[in-house]
């Protein structure tokens, strides 16, 4: 048996090392276009979702704050503070949706967006509503994503802005 485990050891080493680059680092045999093109439109959708998000409610601010305060009527959260949620959560959404869309400050965007969703995720654990709970998981793992991978960003405002001021930078 440690034969087999020892021998399924190497082999592991030596398939790592088939895929190791000159940096040192594994290679997935993904091409960076393909990663570029991925990372660019996942993106895209991410920020159109939450622009939506935002636009859809800041014509109607009053109306998404009485919403709020009624589905947080049974928590323990003063009605004040949800209030001052309440109000901040459309712009911001519109405001992050907007810069991640386009790809202008994405890191710091997809920061705010994490700092968004920590908040929106302690109102809905504290009433306990474990479906938009689970649905806002998803959100923070898409947010994971794109964070990780802003190295990957590319095709946006962001570095193009980035090349006409450096332009001996390429990707």
């Amino acid at each position: 048996m440690k034969l087999i485990t020892y021998h399924l050891l190497i082999q592991i080493k030596i398939m790592i090392e088939d895929k190791t680059n000159t940096n040192n680092k594994i290679s997935l045999g993904l091409r960076t276009r393909d990663v570029v093109a991925a990372y660019t439109l996942l993106r895209i959708v991410v920020g159109v979702n939450y622009f939506n998000h935002g636009f859809t409610r800041i014509f109607n601010i009053p109306g998404f704050i009485d919403s709020m305060v009624t589905t947080m009527q049974d928590s323990w959260i003063p009605e004040f503070l949800v209030r001052i949620n309440a109000a901040l959560v459309p712009p911001v959404e519109l405001i992050v949706g907007a810069l991640i869309t386009i790809g202008l400050f994405t890191r710091g965007a997809l920061i705010a967006c994490f700092c968004l969703m920590i908040v929106l995720m302690y109102g809905v654990t504290i009433i306990q509503n474990w479906d938009v709970a689970g649905s806002q998981l998803i959100y923070n793992i898409v947010l994971f994503i794109l964070l990780a991978g802003v190295s990957f960003d590319r095709v946006s405002v962001g570095a193009w802005l980035k090349d006409k001021r450096n332009p001996q930078t390429k990707f």
